[in-house]
């Protein structure tokens, strides 16, 4: 019968450690608190921990490929909590979801989380061998529940946590899957027209050898383009996509992009706001739960995913190591600055439109150069006046001053939080009504043009042959 080592306390406050003999750890609770204690710690013997450690690993695991995802991850947030609301023993609400959970990385992870707790090892320290699942934010929240004996209220902050992280996370997805989708079919369509419809018509009116009007020149020189060069349709958006991952596995790329990527119009915004509500509400939760502050301010910056915030944050924590508020630094260090990588992408964005027609008709450089010029100097003065602009309003800073000075911190950064949580699920919608639209008159406009290309040279043709 396996042996269990615990730590309580009885009636009067006094501390007890003693050695109880149980079937499972269950058992061995319900046994010690009919006894009249408080259990604060229960383990295993130490020479039984390698054994139950091996029976728990002996367990047929399941194929696991890939991580976990944050939807998965927030229902096993959501179902642990209302188990330690029940009142059932951790080790076995692990138990019960572990069962539940489909075969993958999560149970998994579970089994071994498991296995660490009857080997000793409390909550916390068995998340946290299992990172991949379990993130630093995560881990934190469970341990500063365990310190200050609140396990279920921490569970249950972490679950709303996440659940409003999630919402918000969908809202903004589902704003962008409409346009990409439709500018997916719509390029689709056009594509298919230039490399098929077009040149068919291209050669009736060879037939024929008719002058063509000049709408129908540029739209067969398009058509001709689109056919020698269809491997550049999907070749350039997989090309950018490369350029910007290979920019961003360096630590000064990935910084000048999120500066570039937050300052874009419209998307730009979203991120922005999106970014700002995320951190202040994680660092808002880390503070509720006793997390200390920088700590709290080291996983904020761990978790942001936004190069910008990594370093508002991490100079926050530097300053307070000094004795500051975080007010202070935080307007400081919100403004964005020059950064080489940003102008780049800034004056690519300018220019890039440029780029195909001059490696196409190279004799137009002297024509084209002037544009070039105008390009280049657009993206500097786009560049010049986003980098003076801050990424946190004065706001934000005054209700972080008023928090700090009040001590209701935490309150204050939920405040900010729910402010632009609000702010992004108005601007998602507004971003979906302009876009409808937008996307309406770039179809209409492409298909007109289309239409009027080739229906000008067979009304032509038309009256020719009628007279």
């Amino acid at each position: 019968m396996p042996t269990y080592q615990f730590e309580a306390m009885d009636a009067t406050g006094q501390e007890i450690k003693d050695e109880i003999d149980a079937e499972s750890e269950d058992e061995a609770q319900a046994i010690i608190r009919q006894q009249g204690y408080f259990i604060t710690k229960i383990a295993l013997k130490k020479a039984r921990k390698q054994a139950a450690a091996a029976k728990s690993s002996s367990r047929k695991r399941g194929f696991a490929i890939g991580g976990v995802s944050s939807k998965q991850l927030t229902a096993f947030t959501r179902q642990l909590s209302i188990l330690q609301d029940a009142g059932l023993p951790i080790l076995r609400s692990l138990r019960i979801l572990e069962g539940q959970c489909k075969p993958g990385k999560l149970q998994n992870s579970l089994m071994d989380t498991c296995a660490e707790i009857e080997a000793g090892s409390t909550l916390s320290e068995a998340m946290a061998k299992t990172p991949k699942v379990f993130n630093r934010l995560y881990v934190n929240m469970i341990k500063a529940g365990e310190a200050g004996g609140a396990l279920e209220a921490i569970l249950r902050r972490l679950a709303e946590f996440m659940e409003r992280s999630e919402a918000l996370k969908r809202k903004v997805k589902g704003a962008l899957i409409y346009p990409c989708v439709v500018v997916s079919v719509a390029v689709s369509i056009l594509t298919f027209i230039m490399i098929k419809i077009v040149p068919a018509f291209q050669k009736i009116f060879a037939n024929f050898d008719t002058a063509l009007p000049a709408v129908t020149e540029i739209l067969i020189t398009v058509s001709n383009l689109v056919v020698t060069f269809w491997y550049l349709v999907p070749g350039i958006p997989v090309a950018a996509w490369l350029f910007i991952k290979f920019v961003c596995k360096f630590k000064s790329g990935r910084m000048g992009w999120d500066m570039f990527l937050m300052k874009v119009p419209i998307i730009g915004a979203l991120i922005e706001k999106n970014t700002l509500a995320r951190t202040t509400r994680t660092l808002g939760t880390l503070v509720t739960s006793g997390v200390p502050i920088l700590e709290g301010l080291t996983i904020t910056r761990e978790t942001s995913g936004n190069a910008v915030f990594e370093r508002m944050y991490g100079k926050i924590s530097e300053a307070i190591r000094e004795g500051e508020t975080i007010a202070v630094p935080m307007k400081e260090h919100s403004q964005l600055g020059f950064h080489p990588v940003a102008l780049m992408f800034w004056v690519i964005v300018f220019t890039a439109p440029l780029i195909p027609i001059l490696c196409l008709m190279p004799e137009q450089f002297g024509i084209l150069f002037p544009l070039v010029i105008v390009a280049l100097g657009a993206g500097f003065f786009m560049f010049y006046l986003r980098s003076k602009s801050r990424v946190v309003d004065d706001i934000v800073v005054n209700m972080v001053d008023v928090g700090e000075e009040t001590g209701e911190l935490d309150t204050m950064l939920y405040k900010v939080a729910d402010t632009y949580e609000d702010e992004v699920k108005t601007l998602t919608e507004g971003l979906v009504s302009i876009m409808e639209p937008l996307l309406i008159v770039f179809l209409g406009g492409a298909v007109g043009f289309i239409v009027i290309a080739l229906f000008l040279p067979l009304i032509s043709l038309i009256t020719t042959l009628s007279g």
